[in-house]
């Protein structure tokens, strides 16, 4: 429980940025498949990026906790969706 409790607050400072990008592509007119895979693509890079540079120093915490690095952004990807996916269906009906 403490895990999934600190992968939520891992996730809490990119929930606004996850919103603002469903909002911005569902606008341009994206399906809902190819908005999840660009968002995969975007926490790839976005893995890529804290474990490349001084950021890592970030992931020792959920380490500690005995949270490897896949199982943060799997579960961050998987927090994503779920959040997500009543979001973009309910914006979809008004668009």
């Amino acid at each position: 429980m403490q895990q999934l409790s600190s992968i939520f607050l891992f996730y809490r400072p990119f929930f606004v940025w996850s919103y603002g990008i469903n909002f911005l592509l569902l606008l341009l007119g994206c399906h809902v498949v190819a908005l999840f895979l660009l968002k995969l693509f975007l926490i790839i890079v976005l893995w890529y990026f804290i474990t490349e540079t001084h950021a890592k120093r970030k992931l020792i915490f959920y380490k500690n906790l005995g949270v490897s690095t896949l199982k943060l952004f799997a579960l961050f990807f998987l927090i994503d969706v779920v959040l997500s996916l009543p979001f973009i269906l309910i914006l979809k009906e008004f668009i």
